[in-house]
């Protein structure tokens, strides 16, 4: 059998790069339930959209789980660990941390333009992408969404914000998030 998660939150961002992917993770994750039968399981935040796709299955099919968003951890310099991450050049490895940057430039901008009742998401997120893409990157997408269910933002918004990139440095494909 197949879990097939809803689409408007599988198919987007890491989903529409990865076609079939969540259904994949979502299928595994529950087989894997229905034999442990755990009370609780804790899923990485650096696989933001992951995370959000188990709660929804989890909900979804009424299991007894708890699902705990595990923090993401960082390299002194701010890089997400990621298995990835070992495919990275020396140079590479120095700038990979501009990821991280980048978002956590996204995050600062979308709070000032929020609290001054100004925000351009679309503009904020061009931004982003050009301040990779200016050093080399090849970003997928560089975005501000809304925590609970990663819809886009369109103006001004006071629910919990997350800021989501996936870019290729060279060969290697990294994703970040941060909780704004």
């Amino acid at each position: 059998y197949k879990v097939h998660p809803p689409a408007e939150l599988a198919d987007i961002l890491e989903g529409a790069f990865r076609p079939g992917f969540f259904v994949g993770v979502s299928t595994v994750v529950h087989k894997l339930f229905n034999i442990v039968q755990p009370q609780v399981a804790v899923f990485g935040k650096k696989d933001y959209q992951q995370l959000m796709v188990i709660r929804r299955m989890v909900q979804q099919m009424a299991l007894p789980i708890d699902i705990v968003g595990g923090e993401t951890c960082r390299a002194e310099d701010g890089l997400a660990l990621s298995s990835r991450n070992g495919y990275l050049s020396p140079q590479e490895r120095a700038e990979a941390v501009q990821l991280s940057m980048a978002l956590k430039a996204l995050a600062a901008a979308a709070r000032a333009g929020n609290a001054a009742g100004q925000l351009d998401a679309a503009a904020l997120e061009a931004v982003a992408m050009e301040t990779l893409r200016a050093r080399g990157w090849q970003p997928d997408y560089m975005t501000l969404r809304k925590q609970h269910d990663l819809s886009p933002v369109s103006g001004v918004c006071h629910e919990p914000l997350v800021v989501l990139g996936a870019a290729k440095l060279g060969k290697t494909r990294l994703i970040d998030n941060l909780e704004v």
